[in-house]
């Protein structure tokens, strides 16, 4: 199944853990709103690396989604996995194994991330097996 809209995303900066500060780390929290075919909230954390070559950065992050996907109620966690190699991006979104809830359980799947001209689409392939 495929499951296409778009995302409102805010990305409030969030400090460190304490005693982390030397790592140079950035943190953020997400807070996005789904419309079209997820229906949904989210609410995770991001930890993001920067280095000297411009253009060259990594993050990960974890989001719990709560709202319906095709009709069906639950929430499911979202990991991510993103790396900037001198410009050139490459990033991975997959449902956490056995985390969906409610008519959710059983998810999986991957999600790819679209954005142009300042708007943020989204494409979930997903499948339902299960639990």
């Amino acid at each position: 199944m495929q499951a296409k809209g778009t995302f409102e995303v805010t990305l409030p900066s969030q400090p460190v853990a304490p005693g982390t500060e030397a790592a140079q780390l950035g943190r953020k929290a997400i807070h996005k709103t789904f419309q079209g075919d997820l229906q949904a909230t989210s609410l995770g954390e991001m930890l993001a690396a920067g280095t000297a070559t411009p253009g060259s950065a990594g993050y990960v992050a974890m989001e719990r989604v709560e709202g319906t996907l095709a009709g069906r109620r639950g929430s499911f966690v979202l990991m991510h996995f993103g790396v900037m190699d001198k410009g050139q991006p490459s990033l991975t979104i997959r449902v956490v194994p056995d985390s969906g809830t409610g008519e959710l359980a059983g998810l999986s799947g991957t999600m790819n991330i679209d954005i142009r001209d300042g708007q943020h689409f989204y494409q979930l392939d997903w499948q339902l097996s299960p639990p």
